[in-house]
């Protein structure tokens, strides 16, 4: 999938269950590697063999623009069922993978056989063409900076990401690459390597603004929580297991901030206990015991962490009934990220399994940890190569409004109350569709088309034709921080001068 919401399974079944050749149909978000999340329709087919998956795609696409659809069908011939009934959903097949259609052509040279195996290998394929579109092949912002940063491991060049949106098929960026190779630009940064040594550790830059936040305002502003449903036999003690086995693996779990002389300082801890609370909610009536978990969950969000003392993981097993728990899982940002969440849940659940079968996990060694990419970042941006990127955004940003001039019902506070709310809004599939034709022809994504509209709307009621606008990116931009777990994410902070055209101005206005 695209940038597209990964949310609505329930509807996509629903549509799935009105095609007169599906008898029962259960779409759900998997997420095989960390970060690609995707939906996948699984169906029984009231008679075999049943509709080939082309045709189901036929028949969605005239209800949900394209970006919407599962993207794979997997036929059944019965649900994967628990004890109690209830659809199995950890229980569905990991869906075949796709490759190149009929006719498409091979590689034609040693860049398009590198950029063809970095393409399969992202997109989980046997093999990519490469006239085979990056945006057709299900791609995204997340996974083109994974693109980039093994063609930059592979090929010693940092090819700027825009050329992914300009020549978005091996070919295409394989000349990209070639003209980068030609004109001697873009040469890739050291590689990132272990740092030997005791004592304090440097932070990261991202890692040292979040510390200063904190000490301005101590608060759970910057507490990521998440809840997982756990279906099912849980085994709780190999579940306190796998977590402390998290722990010992990744370093900066077990990382605590010291202030020394008004400069932070990380202190690494050879153990540290993430001990797992249990609730028993099953004392509750059924229908008080959903609003208990969510209390619950809400209590855990807001708890604020010490970044003195640590730990900064916390976890929290509610118990609904005998096979169904809810788990609580809370770190501070500065030392995880969303995408490092889903690094955790992958690796937790490997090594729960191990546990649970009384066996040693069996995870792939990590050649560097956080604190190496930290020391590396922090000699890359020094001294000339960071005061030349100060200078181009003090150029970018130089004159930019501090303010957005909305109109306002009351005045601004002096100090933020931190309280907000969503306002949902609802897209027709016809406009859904439009807007990703839309993308497509301009060769960007949806979410770059949809903030594009955000901009507008902000300049037409504040009356501006200039302001900032900062969306977080992953910053991943190196293979080797891939699987890390740690604070990466960063504020992209985007000057936008509004100058909208004719026909988008009208398709927003339906």
């Amino acid at each position: 999938m695209n940038d597209a919401d990964l949310v609505g399974a329930a509807e996509r079944e629903r549509d799935l269950h009105e095609h007169p050749q599906v008898l029962d149909a259960v779409v759900i978000v998997r997420e095989d590697r960390p970060g690609d999340r995707r939906l996948c329709a699984y169906y029984i087919p009231a008679e075999a063999p049943g509709p080939e998956a082309a045709a189901l795609r036929a028949f969605l696409i005239q209800r949900l623009p394209e970006h919407m659809l599962p993207a794979a069908f997997v036929p059944l011939a019965q649900m994967p069922l628990m004890p109690n009934g209830k659809v199995d959903r950890r229980a569905f097949p990991a869906p075949e993978s796709q490759g190149p259609g009929e006719g498409e052509t091979a590689p034609r040279g040693p860049i398009e056989e590198l950029l063809a195996g970095i393409f399969a290998e992202v997109f989980d394929l046997p093999e990519v063409g490469i006239h085979q579109g990056f945006f057709d092949l299900g791609g995204h912002s997340l996974l083109a900076t994974q693109v980039m940063a093994r063609v930059a491991g592979s090929l010693g060049v940092e090819v700027p990401l825009q050329a992914l949106f300009r020549a978005p098929t091996v070919a295409g960026l394989a000349r990209e690459v070639e003209e980068c190779l030609r004109r001697g630009e873009g040469v890739s940064a050291p590689p990132i390597v272990p740092v030997h040594g005791e004592g304090p550790r440097a932070l990261s830059f991202g890692q040292e603004r979040l510390w200063f936040l904190e000490q301005l305002e101590p608060s759970a502003l910057y507490v990521l929580s998440s809840a997982l449903r756990l279906l099912g036999p849980l085994d709780a003690d190999a579940l306190e297991r796998a977590l402390a086995a998290l722990v010992e693996r990744h370093e900066v779990l077990r990382t605590t901030f010291a202030d020394e002389g008004g400069r932070p300082v990380a202190l690494l801890h050879t153990h540290m206990r993430a001990p797992l609370r249990r609730v028993d909610l099953r004392a509750f009536a059924p229908a008080a015991r959903e609003a208990a978990m969510r209390e619950e969950a809400g209590a855990e969000a807001g708890r604020p962490f010490d970044l003195r003392t640590g730990p900064l993981l916390r976890a929290t097993l509610l118990k609904l009934d005998e096979e169904e728990q809810v788990l609580l899982l809370s770190m501070h940002h500065i030392v995880s990220d969303g995408w490092s969440n889903g690094i955790l849940i992958e690796e937790l659940g490997r090594c729960y399994e191990a546990f649970a079968r009384g066996v040693l996990p069996a995870l792939p060694a990590l050649p560097i940890q956080y604190h190496d990419y930290a020391a590396w970042q922090r000699t890359l941006l020094s001294g000339e190569g960071l005061a030349r990127r100060l200078d181009y955004w003090r150029a970018q940003l130089g004159g930019a409004p501090t303010t957005l001039d909305l109109p306002l019902d009351h005045p601004r506070p002096a100090v933020p109350s931190r309280r907000g709310g969503r306002v949902p809004v609802a897209i027709s599939p016809a406009l859904a569709r439009a807007l990703s034709e839309l993308s497509r022809r301009e060769g960007a994504t949806l979410f770059m088309t949809l903030l594009s509209a955000f901009a507008l709307v902000l300049g037409r009621h504040g009356g501006q034709g200039d302001l900032l606008i900062g969306t977080p990116v992953a910053n991943r931009s190196r293979a080797e921080i891939e699987r890390l777990v740690g604070f990466f994410v960063n504020t992209l902070v985007l000057r936008v001068e509004i100058e909208a055209s004719a026909p988008f101005v009208a398709l927003l206005r339906r």
